[in-house]
Order: structure tokens, then sequence, then C-alpha cells
């Protein structure tokens, strides 16, 4: 069997999905995300706050990475990474981004491109300490995506660092910082078995939100 075989024979929206009425809907989209991630919590998604993150580095290459939703309030979507990390570097270079976000047990995606800004500092710092020991020990360590020449040196810096933390909980990553994503659209994807897919898009105007039906 050639790969592209097996790729036909997979099942594409083959489970139950819920129904989406695109006309009853809030008049911004914050609000409607909310009870989208509500109802995929409550239907056992898993990880449902995992997203993708897409940015462009200095020659407009896409790049694009799987992370933590943080926070949602009336600024956006909050993530967080160093600022020194590849995709710190790529938004100084260029606050634009768009995430990603797919419940496949729904059938539903939801898109957001805005732009993304630094929170303020004291936010940063309650989100590091705020975080599992684990991932304050990898943010600590530092060095994200620079070349790793032998796992050992690896081990060695994260119990280095271990004993420092364990002697000073308080210690706060330099760089860790939460990035606020304010959109400027942000599109709905129901997912129909017959691909009467529904598809509803927000977009900031000069009034506020301004809401389309897209085409499947």
């Amino acid at each position: 069997m050639t790969t592209r075989d097996l790729l036909r024979g997979l099942p594409v929206l083959a489970h139950d999905m819920p129904s989406f009425d695109p006309t009853d809907v809030p008049a911004e989209p914050t609000a409607l995300f909310a009870d989208w991630l509500a109802g995929a919590v409550a239907a056992g998604v898993d990880e449902p706050h995992a997203m993708t993150v897409a940015t462009v580095d200095a020659g407009g290459a896409p790049d694009v990475r799987v992370l933590i939703l943080k926070d949602l309030n009336v600024e956006g979507w909050h993530f967080a990474t160093t600022a020194t990390s590849a995709k710190g570097r790529q938004i100084a270079g260029n606050p634009l981004v768009a995430l990603g976000f797919h419940w496949r047990e729904q059938g539903r995606q939801v898109r957001v491109r805005g732009t993304a800004r630094p929170a303020d500092p004291a936010v940063s710092r309650r989100d590091f300490l705020a975080r599992p020991e684990g991932s304050r020990i990898a943010t600590l360590a530092g060095r994200q995506s620079a070349v790793l020449a032998d796992r050992a040196e690896l081990d060695r810096e994260l119990a280095e660092v271990r004993a420092r933390l364990a002697a000073d909980p308080g210690l706060v990553a330099e760089g860790h910082t939460v990035y606020s994503v304010t959109p400027a659209s942000v599109e709905f994807w129901q997912a129909d078995r017959e691909r009467r897919h529904v598809r509803l898009r927000y977009r900031r105007d000069a009034d506020g939100w301004s809401r389309d039906l897209l085409w499947p």
C-alpha cells in the first residue's frame, strides 16, 4: 500500500458533530470563542487550549508551532514565550501573527489574525511563577532553538537551574513574556459531513465588528 492509498483510506469527518447557527451569535468574537472553548472542554476535547501560532521571519518566510492559550479577554488572545526565542524575535520584527485552534472531536476550527504585543512585565512575571516547575526550569535554562551539541549538556544545565530555583523559588526568567494578540479578523469553522461547512468571519472595522458568512 502506498502512502497515498493509506491517506485516501482514512475517514474524514465521520463522527457526530455539534450544529452551529451563525445567525445567533454575539456581536464580537471573543464571546463566541469563549462559548466554543467551554463547549470543547465539556465535550472532553484533548488539550482544547492548544493552538498553532504562525509568525514570519525577517525574510518573510512563515514559521509555525503549537503553544498553549494563557488567557482570553477583551484585549484578545494571550500566549507566553521567551522574547529571545525564534518566535519572540520574529514578533519583534513583525508583530502580525495568526493563531489556529482545531477541535477535531467537534469538527471545529477557529482562525485568528492580528497583532501581538508584549503585556505588562508584571503580567509576565505572574505567568512565569504560575507555571509548573519543569516549565520554569526549562525556560530558565534559556537558549531555546540554539544548536545543542550533546544532550548531556542539557542535563547538566537543567540540574544547575533546578538547584538555583530550589534556592530561590521566586526566580523569574529574564525575557519571559506574555503576548496579547489583538484580533483583526476571527473565523469560526464548523464542519459538516456533507461538506456544507459553516464559516463565519468577524472583521474589525471603524464601527467595531462586521460579520460575513463564507462559502465552504
